[in-house]
């Protein structure tokens, strides 16, 4: 009885404590109104997102990824069962724009595992020769159609690049470096695209400009298959990659160039080139130095540049070896909310009207075309192909793949599974090698997927899809051919 009264004091003094905490600060009025009850307004703030998540939130109502999406990637990656049963929850008619695949009514045969010609790994390969056009040194045929998009090392933890690394070496696809720089957690096997952002980073001079020199010393290093010069991000364009502070470690501060600890904001455009012209000469001078296929990344807005792109390198004389269109639905780890909602058009829209400036010009059949933003799904990653991708790129979905929960705090630095964090003690729950191996199974399903979708659409390579296979749904059974939509 005696201990009962000591605890009840302990807590009738700490509440005195908050009480009178609460009612002298002035930073919120809240709690100087509600002293103590207030409290519960955050703690139902923090956890109601949470809540939503996995109680509240239907099959198809979460964003960026709804629950359907994320457990066909969980399952995809376990090897598990990945079908769902007693048909879809989906509302053809209540949707605008549903997405409809149109199938043949006599399909490709599918070869199944007691056949003899059953490939498990159903590894699809890029149909062009990336940098064939441009008579590189090094050009090559990407062996998968589906790549990891750029993730930087900082803003992805060690084991999770590593995972990342040892996932696309198992499947044979490309892992794009972000604009981080190069790592050694990148050096587990994978073949790399080396993304250059506007802070040049792993090839970085002392003023901020790029350095020739650490650029070709990189390039010999690691297993480097081409280069991506970033000129924006589909969620941020217009603005330079954000990586907090507190993920500034002494390691990926050495990597980058920059001071420990401090927040790394790369500058929103690049100090090399101000324009196509400039932009091409640099592309150029990066082939010369190493070899290697080089190409941009950019999201949409403003056409001008990609007309005045065109009409350079109809010439023959300079240009690039392949196009990264992102769509404004792309993800990242840090940005301005404006940014990500409103700036920079869709990856359809997007993707549309910039492969349609370079086949008026002739010069689609000299470009390998790649797409991110959202694509990482059978449906999405099709659709994409069928409006001139020949490659797609995916993030967020590979890093579900490797434990990611959707938490939506990468810019806290407090990813609780290890994903998109610094802290030692949450890295800790990251194995390399196991995340590897569901990343790879991820990426093999997915690839397995589009070419049973291909089948069954009566073509045998995802390259031959055309916007006359889909259609799209609205309210009241309004259907239109997508190939309308983008006429």
């Amino acid at each position: 009885m005696f201990i009962f009264i000591i605890v009840l004091a302990i807590v009738a003094v700490l509440i005195v404590i908050v009480a009178i905490h609460d009612l002298t600060q002035k930073k919120d009025p809240i709690l100087r109104n509600y002293p103590v009850v207030g409290h519960g307004r955050h703690v139902l703030s923090e956890l109601g997102p949470k809540i939503r998540q996995y109680i509240v939130a239907d099959n198809n109502e979460e964003r960026p990824f709804n629950r359907d999406d994320r457990e066909w990637v969980y399952r995809s990656a376990d090897k598990s069962n990945n079908y769902f049963g007693f048909g879809t929850d989906n509302d053809f008619t209540g949707s605008r724009g549903y997405l409809i695949i149109k199938q043949t009514t006599f399909p490709l045969f599918d070869p199944q595992p007691e056949d003899p010609d059953y490939d498990p790994n159903y590894t699809l390969c890029c149909a062009k020769v990336l940098g064939q056009a441009r008579g590189r040194k090094q050009a090559f045929t990407p062996q998968s159609i589906i790549n990891i998009s750029a993730m930087s090392y900082g803003s992805l933890s060690a084991p999770a690049v590593e995972a990342m690394s040892r996932g696309a070496a198992i499947c044979g696809c490309l892992q794009n470096t972000g604009e981080g720089g190069v790592s050694p957690h990148h050096d587990h096997g994978s073949d790399l695209v080396w993304q250059l952002g506007t802070g040049y980073y792993g090839a970085r001079a002392g003023d901020g400009t790029f350095d020739e020199k650490r650029f070709v010393e990189t390039c010999q290093k690691y297993n480097i298959k081409a280069i991506e010069v970033k000129i924006s991000q589909g969620a941020k364009p217009g603005r330079g990659g954000v990586l907090p502070g507190k993920k500034v470690t002494p390691e990926i501060a050495a990597i980058r160039g920059i001071p420990v600890g401090q927040s790394c904001l790369s500058p929103n455009a690049h100090r090399m080139f101000g324009n196509a012209d400039q932009m091409l000469d640099f592309v150029e001078r990066l082939a010369e130095l190493s070899g290697l296929p080089v190409g941009i990344k950019s999201a949409v807005g403003q056409l001008d540049f990609w007309h005045d792109l065109v009409k350079l390198m109809e010439s023959g004389s300079r240009g690039i070896d392949f196009l990264a269109i992102d769509g404004g639905e792309g993800g990242t780890g840090a940005a301005p909310l404006t940014f990500s909602d409103h700036v920079s058009l869709p990856f359809k829209l997007g993707f549309h009207r910039v492969h349609g400036i370079f086949q008026q010009a002739g010069l689609g059949d000299d470009v390998v075309f790649v797409g991110s933003g959202k694509l990482g799904l059978p449906e999405e990653t099709l659709l994409a192909m069928a409006m001139g991708c020949d490659m797609v790129h995916v993030a967020r979905t590979a890093m579900l793949a490797i434990g990611c929960i959707q938490a939506q705090i990468c810019h806290t630095g407090k990813c609780p599974t290890g994903v998109a964090t610094q802290d030692k003690w949450l890295m800790r729950g990251l194995d390399p090698t196991d995340k590897g191996a569901r990343l790879a199974n991820y990426i093999t399903v997915l690839r397995k997927e589009v070419l049973q979708l291909c089948r069954a659409c009566g073509v045998d390579h995802p390259s031959k899809m055309t916007l006359d296979h889909f259609e799209t749904i609205d309210d009241g059974f309004r259907a239109e051919a997508i190939s309308k939509s983008f006429g």
